[in-house]
């Protein structure tokens, strides 16, 4: 029973916080902001540059734009981390209800501005997840009754009431990520800014997020600024797109139909995100198919291609062998035996050869829990395998067992011969390079430059060397401009840019990569795992954990599926996703490309293509 039901009138009658936002007037903007530029000490440029424009109650407005452009800058000049906690020069005017933010404190601000940070770990403080999302209310002074109905509320929303008793450090990096969402709820604000909200969630708890969030905007009284780079799971939940260039300035405002629809050329080219659907219609277009309006999502692109007619101009096969494999009449997968204790363990020839990896019997522990229960895997050399599933399946506790990040309690882990277990740091770093979740976990030197050229001093090249093999390193991940600026004062992507360089410099045979396209821009995603591709190709085995079902779907050669600590199945990518009940039971989804054209009748030579690349139309 909430404090409402037991006192109806408990609620009215309490004094508002001190600080506490008024509830907005109808028409009146939640944000004004107007020729707002920011410039961080040390840089020339302002990133963002004058950038003008409101959001009013009830709005879900997307914020896009490349890495770089200022869109986490602008976010957190919203409720005054900049320039109060972050040094810049703001130029402009940034008005939050009847607050002028320039003159609040960052305490005022907070009523207004709820945060959702890229990285969970920044925001979160205490000891236990209810007092985590209790602590914003309790600074207001609220009566302990209401701040525990907010704490309650909002952990329902996100689904973390039942562990509400636990340390945020026993959740996921999924968790951690509800946890702060709950947070910023629990305050109340009229605005809600959400930097990358699901960039940790898997699939269905993106899904279940934004289904909360839409409840929560659906009164009328709040709004929504989000960042995002996975439009798949956002296109649905937004009403109008604000999207800035590479320098920062605002080149777009207005609706997702006359952003998004009309203008998605130009936005590609500036390598700013768009929807699978988009990029797979842009294809089909300049193969001939009229599909005007231009598909968003795979359900429009479904029905979008049945009442398209072929086109005249060109065949609709492929050079490319479709990516899904045919079921057996059971819905089985042929060359692998999935049933309903997952993974049977039988496995190809090719899979036997030639391991790069074995793991045996391995079980790994977190704060006395056991998470990874007696995994047995081995990785070919050469492979591009991807981990996957759902949000405390395991997949980081794995990737970081194969690179030595934690030692394993018990089994064993090898690597090209090396036993894991056992090696010292430097040794192990030559056999395989690993790339943190979170980039900032890695970095140790005070400049990009000296970051990247650290490895190659440890090999003990010579100063020409290094200097050169870096100057290449950074023009290769576009971070010549950012040479001498500190690692902790890039934007989001130039952070990943920089940890997958400092991986590659001691030239490992393996290369393990927690979520590498996090915080990435389109560009430099495709950027990214194009390099990814070519390391792969020249003899690389490279693993990443990913929640991204589409980005497996076009690299991966192998899957590993995670539940519960254990392999619930693996196997070749197109038999794994050719078992769309275990994709289900995995609490993972489909490929957006497999979900649109995987039952397309009309098109029969595209109904089991999933990846992007084997569409006709060239490259998008």
């Amino acid at each position: 029973m909430t404090a409402l039901e037991r006192d109806p009138s408990a609620s009215a009658q309490a004094p508002r916080p001190a600080g506490a936002a008024d509830p907005p007037r109808a028409g009146t903007p939640l944000l004004r902001v107007r020729d707002l530029a920011i410039t961080h000490q040390g840089e020339d440029a302002a990133t963002p540059a004058a950038v003008r424009f409101d959001v009013a109650p009830g709005e879900v407005v997307l914020l896009l734009g490349p890495s770089g452009s200022g869109k986490s800058t602008l976010t957190l000049a919203l409720n005054g981390l900049i320039p109060n906690d972050v040094p810049a020069d703001v130029e402009g005017t940034i008005t939050v209800g009847a607050l002028d933010a320039a003159a609040a404190t960052v305490a005022v601000l907070s009523t207004h501005v709820g945060m959702v940070f890229q990285d969970p770990d920044a925001q979160l403080v205490t000891g236990t997840v209810l007092d985590e999302v209790a602590f914003g209310p309790e600074n207001l002074r609220m009566p302990v009754s209401d701040v525990l109905d907010r704490a309650e509320a909002a952990l329902r929303r996100v689904g973390l009431w039942e562990r509400r008793g636990e340390n945020p450090d026993r959740l996921s990096g999924g968790g951690r990520q509800r946890l702060a969402i709950a947070c910023a709820l629990a305050m109340g604000s009229p605005l809600l800014v959400l930097d990358e909200p699901t960039a940790n969630l898997d699939p269905q708890g993106t899904e279940e997020v934004y289904a909360a969030l839409a409840e929560l905007v659906a009164a009328g009284d709040r709004a929504i600024l989000l960042v995002e780079h996975n439009l798949d799971a956002a296109i649905g939940f937004v009403d109008r797109a604000v999207v800035l260039d590479q320098d920062g300035r605002l080149v777009a405002d207005g609706t997702v139909d006359a952003v998004l629809r009309e203008r998605a050329e130009e936005l590609h080219e500036m390598g700013v995100w768009l929807p699978t659907s988009a990029l797979a219609a842009l294809r089909l277009r300049r193969a001939g198919f009229a599909l005007d309006p231009l598909p968003l999502t795979p359900a429009e692109l479904h029905a979008a291609l049945e009442a398209s007619p072929a086109p005249a101009s060109a065949p609709l096969s492929t050079a490319k062998p479709p990516l899904l494999a045919e079921p057996t009449s059971d819905g089985t997968p042929v060359a692998h035996g999935f049933g309903e204790k997952g993974w049977s363990g039988r496995t190809e020839a090719h899979h036997l050869a030639n391991p790069i990896i074995t793991v045996r019997g391995l079980s790994v522990r977190r704060s006395r829990r056991e998470v990874l229960h007696d995994i047995d895997l081995d990785v070919p050399r050469g492979e591009f395998l991807a981990i996957v599933g759902a949000n405390g399946a395991g997949k980081t506790s794995l990737i970081q067992a194969l690179a030595g990040v934690v030692p394993p309690p018990r089994g064993s882990v090898h690597v090209d011969g090396l036993d894991v277990g056992r090696a010292d740091a430097r040794t192990l770093a030559s056999r395989i390079g690993f790339v943190f979740q979170n980039p900032e976990h890695q970095f140790i030197a005070n400049t990009v430059f000296d970051e990247l050229a650290h490895g190659l001093r440890r090999q003990r090249l010579s100063d020409a060397e290094v200097r050169e093999r870096t100057e290449a390193l950074l023009d290769r991940f576009g971070l010549t401009a950012k040479a001498q600026t500190h690692p902790f004062l890039l934007s989001g992507g130039q952070k990943r840019r920089l940890s997958v360089g400092t991986a590659l410099v001691a030239g490992a045979p393996v290369l393990a990569l927690d979520e590498p396209t996090f915080g990435q821009d389109r560009a430099r995603a495709d950027e990214l795992l194009g390099l990814l591709r070519e390391l792969n190709e020249e003899g690389t085995t490279v693993i990443v954990v990913t929640h991204d079902m589409q980005l497996v779907a076009e690299y991966a050669d192998r899957m590993v599926v995670l539940a519960d600590g254990r392999v619930l199945a693996q196997g070749a990518t197109a038999d794994v996703y050719a078992d769309a009940e275990l994709i289900e039971r995995a609490g993972l989804r489909m490929p957006p490309l497999a979900q649109a054209l995987r039952a397309v009748t009309r098109h029969p030579d595209l109904a089991r293509i999933a990846r992007l690349s084997d569409l006709p139309g060239g490259a998008a």
